[in-house]
């Protein structure tokens, strides 16, 4: 098939708008090596909504500021984070950015100033208040909790899976069970997956009582982080220019452009891959759900660039109503209804990329199960499902008094 210049067109200038300079810092010229200091943003500015993670800053800070470190946050979701504290107005005292050995020295431009890049060390680590984990697994089973140690600890909310099944340490979406981060100084964040769909399933849940779930999942290529839409990206680029015919793959299982993938992450004993029992082991400890409570999902990879789709089948204990469900739904913080199919609209990533609330349509009965709804659920996963997620939990903390600003000595 012959593809016109104007198509290639179009994928580079898309590319261009994906690239990591828009989801990110350029290094900055020159400047003096520094922590920038800011004051609390006046009260005044801030909106009222009922929608909780709309709002450009959500909650009464206390007059304190907080000395916040952020470790990756050159990566998809450390910059993220720093995009999410700049626009909630996160009372931000001193922003520290840690990394390696090849980024340390660098700098990036942020609302609070020019920062530069500091080797990671444990020690300076402990010195914030509190710390964002955006890197692996591996790097936060080695420092989480020695960062967070004793009384001069920082707390550490860490995006990685580290933490997330181990007794004694909250798993949290903050909407649902902030309530666990009291007394807590190492708080877990959810797989994305996982936290886009219980934004929609909770509210429905208090209303009905969830007696089972299945899910089946469409999710970007940015799953994978920046690598992922890079690779994505040049891929549609080579085929549609007519260099290659099937895309190369380094990424993924497969080449993703102009295909799905029904696989994301590694293959378990019983069938399912390690992405997909995320999704139950998470929802069960969210929630608040026994340990055999049944959840089963589906994962494919889908050559979207980023935010990530969900087919939800609820099977509920009590009669299901729609507009009773509507309205729960319209009411729940962070949930956007998208439901007008006269005027086909409906939750789709085109819509739900670079938004903080999840949305949600495609609201009906279920036809095949009694007392059940089935709906589809779109929610910008780096956000949502990772960094959003993480500042809302500082937010919540701050509110309950888990996370306090050193005192000065």
């Amino acid at each position: 098939m012959k593809i016109s210049s104007a198509a290639v067109a179009i994928v580079a200038v898309v590319a261009s708008s994906l690239s990591s300079s828009a989801y990110g810092f350029a290094p900055a010229s020159s400047s003096a090596s520094r922590s920038v200091n800011l004051s609390p943003r006046s009260s005044s500015s801030r909106q009222s909504s009922r929608h909780a993670t709309t709002m450009t800053t959500t909650l009464r800070m206390s007059a304190s500021s907080f000395n916040v470190g952020i470790v990756g946050a050159t990566g998809a979701v450390g910059k993220e984070i720093v995009g999410v504290l700049e626009k909630r107005s996160f009372p931000v005292g001193a922003l520290r950015i840690f990394g390696s050995e090849r980024s340390a020295g660098k700098e990036v431009d942020t609302k609070f100033g020019r920062v530069t890049v500091e080797l990671f060390s444990e020690s300076s680590a402990r010195e914030c208040d509190v710390v964002f984990l955006a890197v692996d697994g591996d790097f936060s089973l080695k420092h989480a909790e020695a960062i967070c140690e004793g009384n001069d600890g920082a707390v550490v909310i860490d995006n990685s899976s580290a933490f997330r099944y181990k007794e004694g340490i909250p798993l949290v979406v903050p909407e649902i069970n902030s309530d666990a981060t009291k007394g807590k100084k190492l708080i877990a964040n959810p797989n994305c997956t996982t936290a886009i769909g219980l934004m929609a399933i909770w509210p429905l849940h208090k209303l009905f009582g969830l007696k089972k779930m299945v899910m089946s999942t469409y999710q970007a290529a940015s799953g994978a982080g920046q690598p992922g839409m890079d690779e994505l990206m040049e891929g549609t680029r080579s085929v549609l220019s007519g260099e290659r015919e099937v895309a190369e793959n380094k990424i993924f299982a497969h080449p993703l452009p102009f295909n799905v993938i029904p696989h994301i992450d590694k293959f378990q004993e019983n069938g399912y891959t390690k992405e997909e029992m995320k999704v139950t082991w998470e929802t069960r400890k969210i929630c608040g759900l026994p340990d055999d409570f049944p959840v089963s999902c589906t994962a494919v990879r889908i050559p979207t660039s980023r935010a990530h789709s969900e087919s939800i089948v609820a099977i509920f204990d009590k009669p299901v109503d729609v507009a009773l469900a509507r309205k729960a739904l319209e009411e729940a913080p962070g949930v956007k209804l998208v439901d007008d199919i006269a005027n086909l609209k409906y939750p789709m990533p085109l819509t739900a990329t670079g938004q903080y609330d999840v949305e949600v349509g495609r609201l009906r009965k279920n036809i095949a199960f009694d007392n059940a709804l089935e709906f589809f659920v779109v929610g910008d996963q780096l956000l949502r499902g990772a960094a959003l997620n993480a500042v809302v939990v500082a937010e919540k903390m701050v509110e309950n008094g888990a996370l306090k600003a050193k005192a000065v000595v």
